[in-house]
């Protein structure tokens, strides 16, 4: 499975609801989504500032996860970011990957 970040900013409706639920009761319906999908919730954590809550899971594939972040927009109770996390161990296959780059305004 994959790993990923929401980042979420409540909208006032979301805020509503927010109140209304609790924060753990916003935990739980995390903990469905994620679920619903094939995932698991790993975390989640409210903040203060412009964001308001991140949110850590394991979710099958990208695919899971548009699924999720198109969902979740369509309610209008949130504005998210969707960062995907990448373990050590898949930077260092990076790292081992040849690639064919030339910068621009570079000479071929």
């Amino acid at each position: 499975m994959a790993k990923y970040l929401f980042i979420a900013a409540y909208t006032a409706e979301g805020i509503r609801g927010l109140l209304a639920d609790g924060g753990s009761g916003r935990v739980d319906a995390a903990r469905t989504t994620c679920e619903s999908v094939g995932g698991r919730l790993e975390s989640m954590y409210y903040s203060f500032g412009e964001q308001d809550a991140y949110i850590t899971c394991d979710l099958p594939d990208n695919t899971a996860a548009a699924a999720v972040s198109l969902a979740v927009a369509a309610t209008g109770a949130l504005d998210t970011r969707t960062v995907v996390l990448l373990t050590p161990d898949e930077i260092d296959e990076a790292t081992r990957t040849a690639v064919s780059f030339r910068a621009p305004g570079a000479k071929p």
